[in-house]
């Protein structure tokens, strides 16, 4: 299943990851309040920083409506 996962950084930005496997979001999910939270993307390993809490969208956002 893929979906969008929201993501509040500590420094109160907001990073968005679309058409992510929900695994990568469950991986992200358990690393919370970590201060380096990986995963994979892309076949690259992202850093993301220290994340919390982090949100499942299921499929994609529409943009133009705003959700």
């Amino acid at each position: 299943m893929k979906g969008t996962a929201i993501l509040y950084q500590k420094d109160q930005k907001v990073t968005i990851i679309e058409d992510v496997d929900r695994s990568v979001f469950d991986e992200i999910k358990e690393q919370c309040g970590c201060d380096h939270c990986n995963c994979k993307l892309e076949n690259k390993i992202v850093d993301f920083g220290t994340v919390s809490p982090v949100l499942w969208h299921e499929d994609e956002v529409d943009w133009d409506y705003g959700y």
